[in-house]
């Protein structure tokens, strides 16, 4: 169960969260959202791949593990990728909308928030106002998957008129036994942006795109070091 209310600096002036990663935070998962400012970081660490929403929408995701419920980048409470997705970072706070405005909200039952009276974990707020570091972070996340949330139906649009997304029949081979397949996801390859003639570029370039589609190009690279990762675990 969740219960967001808007946060408030009185309401909520005292208000503390858990640091670090974990399963407790939701952090053991295969795979996570990923939005359009996160591309260029992402892509360092993460194979990025594309689903459709019902809308028909594309959605990126970084894949984190390669079974259910299984990130490879979790090692205790620390995360050790170079960069988290926004998605980990934001939690426990969301975003809500108040008169058509996205407003801050805060999920009082989701596990970071620590009881009250608590001295743990991190503030919200400075003793004399502002923002203390913790929600700055969230904020900054927030922001990221805000912003690439009201870009995706128009980036979906020039990908899919371009035919820059295609299924792909990823087959990655951790051991002679065990294997695993990508078969319902899509990606964006360098062969199909070398395929665009000048014209089409130019289009992805004034649309902002041209560089995101070369970083989830470029992420499909990361599959060998998930494999090696896995591995490393025993996998």
């Amino acid at each position: 169960m969740t219960n967001p209310v808007r946060l408030d600096n009185v309401a909520h002036g005292r208000l503390r969260i858990a640091g670090g990663h974990g399963a407790a935070y939701g952090d053991a998962v295969n795979q996570i959202a990923l939005f359009l400012p996160e591309y260029e970081e992402a892509q360092r660490d993460y194979p990025i791949l594309f689903r459709r929403d019902g809308e028909g929408t594309l959605q990126a995701l970084a894949i984190l593990g390669l079974d259910r419920d299984e990130n490879l980048f979790l090692d205790g409470p620390r995360w050790t990728a170079s960069y988290v997705p926004a998605m980990a970072r934001r939690s426990p706070f969301l975003i809500g909308f108040a008169q058509g405005e996205p407003v801050l909200h805060v999920d009082l039952d989701h596990p970071r928030v620590l009881a009250e009276g608590s001295t743990g974990g991190e503030a919200l707020f400075l003793e004399h106002g502002g923002h203390a570091p913790a929600l700055e972070r969230a904020l900054d996340a927030l922001r990221a998957i805000h912003v690439g949330s009201e870009a995706a139906k128009a980036m979906t649009a020039l990908f899919d008129e371009l035919g820059l997304v295609e299924a792909v029949a990823l087959d990655v081979r951790v051991s002679d036994r065990h294997s695993y397949n990508f078969n319902d996801h899509l990606a964006i390859t360098h062969e199909k942006i070398a395929a665009l003639d000048g014209a089409a570029l130019a289009r992805l370039n004034q649309a902002g795109l041209l560089m995101p589609a070369i970083f989830a190009a470029s992420s499909l690279a990361n599959l060998n070091r998930l494999i090696a990762r896995k591995r490393a675990k025993g996998g």
